[in-house]
């Protein structure tokens, strides 16, 4: 199985820098996903290895051996790209073998590695259909079976599953892990769905800027966050900025601007220092009645959004300031708007960071 290597990768359009500097590894076998905001330089990334684009500067290795000046053919790599590139005069059965076929597989193996894709692209029974008589779904689940198809080591998915209904989303991710596992190959996975990237990866790495500023296994991606920005970009967070007034091995406590105090995670920064802490509008409790001094804010429920299984409130602080929480639809009858209402945080769910150089509006904005 092939890993990858990329060193100090640059590259620029413009006065535009797509990706700044970037040195990744990828792992053998390795499902590994690439998330972050529009513009990130996600898609650049792939094609950089792909061969589909010259880097500026810097390096890819596949097996120790440097592949950026190879062209796309050599570097056995299949880039599954969002557009889907089906061939328009090939039905859904042929676009799929189409990569076996001419490697000059024998027709028996071609056979069997077509049904098990489009079976398990749910696509078999349209396998005579033309691309011009399947929904854009179907395009791109006969992109990715023929993807799959291809016989390469290394897999590169951009947005592979978008462009599907939330039903099938959710069954493909597991599928289609599984299948590049038992096949074993390397992924690069690309996507904007946190909760896609949660379930589907080894590793996540959130690219931003065209930098990665955190690579992490999926439960310390969203645990631990390296920034505001992350803990908010993977799970909305509500935010508090003050500065550090006590501290000791197992917490600490944040005054903000109007000497509300809050206790929060333990934290390496210095007492006096300029801090923003930071809690998931899940881990955001409200109740009816004040039940805990610590951390406890009275407010009033300002609206609510249904969601499904969740219900989203926003509530207005009655000493200034909005919070947001989101509970199970279940228990969220309980709360109506216009009630009065009392916002907890839990000190451990609570975490701290430095203040961002630029600003928290600035750190939290998605460009």
């Amino acid at each position: 199985m092939p890993d990858i290597k990329i060193e100090n990768l640059k590259k620029v359009f413009g006065d535009l820098v797509a990706i700044d500097n970037l040195s990744l590894e990828v792992k053998d076998g390795e499902y590994l996903t690439i998330l972050g905001p529009t513009g990130a330089g996600k898609t650049t990334l792939l094609r950089l290895i792909a061969g589909l684009t010259k880097q500026t500067s810097g390096s890819i290795s596949i097996n120790g051996e440097r592949v950026d000046k190879l062209p796309p053919e050599e570097r056995k790599v299949t880039f599954l790209s969002q557009s889907y590139s089906l061939f328009p005069h090939m039905n859904v059965w042929d676009n799929t073998i189409f990569g076996p076929i001419a490697r000059g597989w024998e027709p028996e193996k071609v056979n069997i590695i077509g049904r098990e894709m489009l079976e398990m692209v749910h696509l078999y029974d349209r396998k005579d259909a033309m691309p011009n008589e399947l929904s854009g779904g179907m395009q791109q689940r006969n992109a990715l079976a023929r993807a799959l198809c291809a016989d390469a080591k290394i897999l590169l998915l951009d947005e592979p599953l978008r462009a599907l209904d939330a039903r099938l989303r959710l069954d493909l991710r597991y599928e289609l892990k599984k299948l590049v596992k038992d096949m074993g190959m390397t992924a690069i996975h690309v996507t904007h769905d946190q909760e896609e990237a949660l379930t589907i990866s080894d590793r996540i790495i959130m690219l931003k800027d065209g930098k990665v500023i955190q690579s992490d296994k999926p439960h310390d991606m969203f645990n631990k966050p390296a920034s505001p920005f992350i803990h908010h970009f993977i799970g909305e967070a509500n935010f508090v900025k003050g500065k550090i007034t006590k501290k000791s091995n197992n917490d600490c406590q944040i005054t903000d601007s109007i000497g509300r105090i809050y206790t929060a995670a333990k934290t390496s920064q210095e007492v006096g220092a300029n801090a923003v802490a930071g809690i998931k509008t899940e881990f955001t409790v409200i109740e009816k009645e004040q039940k805990d001094q610590m951390n406890t804010f009275r407010g009033t429920v300002d609206r609510k959004l249904f969601l499904g299984r969740f219900t989203d409130f926003e509530i207005i602080l009655t000493d200034g300031g909005i919070v947001h929480a989101r509970l199970p639809s279940s228990i969220a009858h309980k709360f109506v708007e216009g009630s009065q209402v009392y916002v907890h945080y839990s000190p451990e769910r609570l975490l701290v960071f430095p203040e961002p150089e630029k600003g928290l509006k600035a750190e939290l904005e998605m460009m």
